[in-house]
C-alpha cells in the first residue's frame, strides 16, 4: 500500500504523549474506494450544505455508518459561509486506499486520524499545512491535542473533532439479572467469562472480518503486560516482534480466545455489537462507538463499561486506548479559501456540539465543547481518559500505515485462525517489520 520509508528511532516516540492527562489540561487520545478516481469523484454519495458564497468545498467522508454519517451531515448543515459537497465512502475502503486517494487528487477536506497516521502523510507532502488555521482555532484545544495535530516539522496538519475510549462494554440489565460484577484483574475477568459461558452467553462478543478490531485486544494485552512505553517502541519498530514480551502477549490472548464469540473472521464489528444488543453476549471490547448499534433511549442507556483489567500490578491500568478523529486539508485544494474557512468552522466548539448531538457516542475534542448534554456513557468515558497517565491512538494509528495494513491485519487474523504457532507467527512479523522499517 505504501512505499517503504524508514523512520528514525524518534518516530512514534516523538509523537507519543507520555505521562499525560486529558481535556481541559493536557489531552491525548487516539480508511477509500477501490481506486483513487472513485474517491476523488465528489458526487458519488454527496449532499450540499450551507449558502452559496465562495463556491463549493468538497469533503471526503469516511463516516459511512448511519449514525456518524448523520452527524457529519448535520455539522456541514451548520456551516453558513459556503457550500459543502460530501463524498461518503465506506470507512474500511477509505482507510485501505488512502495512499492512492491522496496521490490521485483528493477532496478539498477529508476525514482522517490524528498522531502518527497524520504525520506519515505530512512527511510525504500529501496533506496541506494548516498552521494558519491553528493560529485562529488553537486557543480552543489543549497543548496535547495540538501535539497530536502537528507534524514532525512543527506545522499543523489536522483538526480534531472527537475522541473515544476503548473499554469492555456490557449491558447493565444483563449483569444485574445475573449478579455479575466488573472484574479488576485478568483472573477475575476469565472467571467471570467462564460463568457467562455456563449461563449460556458468548462471554466476549468478537468480530474481525474487517481486520482492525482485533488490534484493540492486542494493544490492551500488550500495554497491560509490557507497559505503554513498550507499546510505543514496538509500534515504532524499535522492539522485536519475536521477543519474549510479544510472545507472552499472544500466549495470553491464546488462553482467552475460547471465551470469544466463535467464527469472528466472518463477522463485522457491527454484527458482534448486535449480539451484545440482543443479550447473546456478555461483554465486548471495543471503542465507545459501539453505542451506534444501540437504539437511542432505554437500550443505549443500558450500556456501561469497565476498563480493561489489570494483568501486572506493577503496570496497572493507567494506559487507555482513545483515538482521535478529525479532518485534514488536501495539498492543493480546488477551493483553498473555502476549505480553510471550513476547517476553522470544524475546529469550533459549535461544530463539535452539532456533530455530537447526532452521534453521542464520542467525546468532544474542543475545550469548550458542551458537556452539559453528555449521556452517562460520555461522562464516564471522559472521566476514564482524563485520569489516564498514558493514552494510545490504536495499533493502526500508532505505527506505519503500510505495516499495519499489509502485515498486522493478516497476521492477527492468521493468529485467530491458528493460535498454536506463536513462534512462527512472531518471527514472520519481525521479518516483515525489518523490511518495512529498514532495521
Amino acid at each position: 500500500m505504501m512505499s517503504p520509508r524508514s523512520y528514525g528511532a524518534g518516530g512514534i516516540s516523538a509523537m507519543a504523549m507520555r505521562r499525560r492527562t486529558l481535556l481541559k489540561g493536557v489531552l491525548g487520545a487516539g480508511a477509500l474506494a477501490a481506486s483513487a478516481p472513485i474517491l476523488a469523484a465528489c458526487g458519488d454519495d454527496s449532499s450540499s450544505s450551507g449558502g452559496a458564497a465562495g463556491g463549493s468545498v468538497t469533503f471526503g467522508s469516511n463516516w459511512s455508518d448511519e449514525v456518524p454519517k448523520k452527524g457529519i451531515q448535520a455539522m456541514m448543515d451548520g456551516w453558513s459561509k459556503g457550500k459543502v459537497d460530501i463524498n461518503t465512502v465506506d470507512h474500511n475502503s477509505f482507510q485501505e486506499n488512502i495512499n492512492n486517494y491522496l496521490q490521485g487528487g483528493p477532496d478539498d477536506v477529508f476525514g482522517w486520524f490524528a498522531g502518527y497516521r497524520m504525520q506519515f502523510f505530512a512527511e510525504q507532502g500529501l496533506i496541506g499545512d494548516i498552521s494558519d488555521v491553528w493560529s485562529d482555532i488553537g486557543g480552543g484545544f489543549s497543548d496535547a491535542m495540538k501535539q497530536q495535530s502537528t507534524g514532525k516539522d512543527g506545522k499543523q496538519y489536522f483538526v480534531p473533532i472527537y475522541y473515544y475510549p476503548w473499554a469492555v462494554f456490557y449491558r447493565k440489565s444483563v449483569w444485574q439479572e445475573k449478579g455479575y460484577e466488573a472484574p479488576a484483574t485478568l483472573d477475575d475477568f476469565t472467571t467471570l467469562a467462564g460463568q457467562m459461558k455456563k449461563d449460556g452467553l458468548n462471554p466476549i462478543a468478537f468480530g474481525d472480518s474487517d481486520g482492525w478490531p482485533a488490534m484493540g485486544t492486542f494493544d490492551y494485552l500488550n500495554m497491560r503486560i509490557n507497559g505503554y512505553d513498550f507499546h510505543v517502541q514496538l509500534m515504532a519498530g524499535e522492539k522485536a516482534w519475536n521477543s519474549n514480551e510479544v510472545k507472552t502477549v499472544f500466549d495470553t490472548w491464546k488462553g482467552l480466545l475460547p471465551l470469544h464469540q466463535p467464527d469472528s473472521l466472518g463477522r463485522t464489528w457491527q454484527e458482534a455489537a448486535q449480539s451484545l444488543l440482543k443479550k447473546e453476549s456478555g461483554m465486548y471490547l471495543l471503542g465507545m462507538f459501539v453505542g451506534q448499534q444501540f437504539p437511542e433511549g432505554a437500550e443505549r442507556d443500558d450500556l456501561d463499561f469497565f476498563p480493561f483489567p489489570e494483568i501486572d500490578s506493577a503496570i496497572g491500568t493507567d494506559a487507555v486506548e482513545a483515538p482521535i478523529d478529525g479532518v485534514m486539508l488536501a495539498p492543493r485544494p480546488r477551493n483553498e479559501d473555502g476549505a480553510r474557512e471550513l476547517l476553522r468552522y470544524i475546529g469550533s466548539a459549535k461544530a463539535e456540539d452539532i456533530y455530537l448531538k447526532s452521534d453521542p457516542n464520542n467525546i468532544g475534542a474542543h475545550n469548550d465543547a458542551d458537556t452539559s448534554g453528555y449521556n452517562a456513557l460520555q461522562k464516564k468515558g471522559e472521566e476514564l481518559v482524563s485520569k489516564a497517565k498514558s493514552i494510545s491512538q490504536f495499533l493502526d494509528r500508532d505505527t506505519r500505515p503500510d505495516f499495519a495494513s499489509t502485515v498486522m491485519i493478516p497476521s492477527l487474523q492468521e493468529f485467530i485462525r491458528n493460535p498454536n504457532d506463536i513462534d512462527g507467527l512472531t518471527k514472520k512479523i519481525e521479518d516483515q517489520k525489518a523490511s518495512i522499517f529498514g532495521s
